[in-house]
């Protein structure tokens, strides 16, 4: 069973900064690719930014600019970095693992929302 532990969200003003992390049960070198969704209410989930093995990063438009992925892997872990946050940033934002055949795996999501 893999576990993904989020961490790091909670209000900010717009124009602000957060800064996500994602902890796995295992290597992240187990899984195709690490990555962050996000949903917001009344939206369908979104993916926001991944990384895969090799390192490659693809970031959705609306994070282009403004945030940044990256990855600790001695400690397991993947980070978002979020600046310039606006308001339609406020979401519930999900770690998520692909582990290919053996599917996708889930954190529990972690709150963030954008508000003066």
């Amino acid at each position: 069973q893999v576990q993904l532990a989020e961490s790091g969200g909670g209000l900010v003003r717009p124009g602000g900064s957060l800064r996500l992390s994602c902890v796995a049960s295992r290597s992240i070198f187990a899984f195709n690719a690490m990555g962050w969704y996000r949903q917001a209410p009344g939206k369908e989930r979104e993916l926001v930014a991944s990384i895969t093995t090799g390192g490659i990063v693809n970031l959705a438009d609306s994070a282009t600019g403004r945030f940044t992925n990256s990855r600790d892997t001695a400690k397991d872990t993947v980070i978002l970095q979020m600046n310039s946050l606006k308001p339609e940033d406020t979401a519930v934002y999900f770690c998520n693992a692909d582990g290919g055949y053996l599917g996708h795996y889930w954190g529990q999501g972690t709150q963030v929302p954008v508000s003066s």
